[in-house]
């Protein structure tokens, strides 16, 4: 394979996985967020899918963001009776994000960009020493 196209492919990675660290982060920023009505909803995390993109010109397959979604499971709630959105029982619905589990995805995804940008590296390295061996 082509030490240029393998880092490309890197490249495609590491762009994908710093577009999920950007939803991770934003649902990690409103984790703690609450809705201001009774009958409004709050902050609903959002997941990252991707699929394989086909580079038909360079003739590679790398991997993109195909879309970002709405997690569709039930909110939390928390009795807390004075606040604005505080329905009939007194109960607020709370956002369905558990910083746990984003911890864990945050890692998942540093650890594949780390992986990518070490393909790099030795893609480089590889040619640089082609480059060596040619003067």
């Amino acid at each position: 394979m082509d030490l240029s196209k393998a880092m490309m492919i890197s490249a495609a990675g590491m762009k994908a996985q710093t577009t999920r660290m950007r939803v991770i982060a934003e649902n990690l920023a409103n984790a703690s967020s609450t809705a201001m009505k009774p009958d409004s909803d709050p902050y609903r995390r959002r997941l990252v899918t991707f699929t394989n993109a086909v580079d038909e010109e360079l003739g590679i397959t790398r991997v993109k963001v195909n879309k970002v979604t709405y997690d569709q499971s039930d909110f939390g709630l928390r009795f807390e009776p004075g606040h604005p959105a505080a329905d009939e029982n007194g109960y607020i619905k709370t956002p369905n994000v558990n910083g746990l589990i984003e911890a864990m995805d945050m890692k998942q995804s540093e650890r594949s960009y780390e992986a990518n940008l070490n393909s790099i590296e030795a893609s480089k390295n590889m040619m640089m020493r082609t480059l060596d061996l040619l003067r």
